[in-house]
């Protein structure tokens, strides 16, 4: 299964959200990520969408979007075309000198920032691409994960 990016221009609406996710809900479709923002005409939102599946299901996901009243475009987007990042804070268990300096190692070689420490954990915080995301969190896996919060894609063509 591929992950996809979807950038859709709607209507800015009451509701207009909850027709949209409903959509994915009533077809089984999952979400990964959903995030709303504005844009340049208060008129205007888009909403950038990151679904799993395989070709046929992103067409049938793209005609279903297209067929809502308030949507006016559906773009995919690929990672390497588009501006996209997301954001993500975990926090890791941290007890014992030689686990910050690993964590500390990865976070240089990764470009995450550190932004709280105390004595039993270190919350890191990392923007990116969701690839490079991916990535991160599978290394870190070799820590212990005590919370975790991603934002969701942002994402616009180049």
């Amino acid at each position: 299964m591929e992950k996809y990016i979807l950038s859709v221009t709607v209507q800015n609406n009451a509701g207009v959200l909850a027709r949209v996710s409903s959509l994915f809900g009533r077809r089984g479709y999952n979400i990964d990520s959903l995030t709303v923002s504005a844009t340049t005409d208060p008129k205007i939102s888009r909403m950038s969408i990151i679904v799993q599946g395989d070709e046929p299901i992103l067409e049938q996901i793209i005609k279903q979007l297209l067929k809502l009243e308030e949507v006016q475009r559906v773009d995919h987007l690929q990672e390497d075309d588009s501006c996209c990042s997301e954001l993500v804070f975990v926090k890791l268990r941290a007890e014992t000198g030689s686990e910050r300096d690993a964590i500390r190692q990865l976070c240089e070689l990764y470009d995450a920032h550190i932004v709280e420490s105390t004595e039993q954990s270190m919350i890191v915080e990392l923007s990116e691409v969701p690839s490079r995301i991916d990535a991160f969190l599978d290394v870190i896996s070799n820590f212990e994960v005590v919370e975790m919060s991603r934002s969701g894609v942002t994402a616009i063509e180049k």
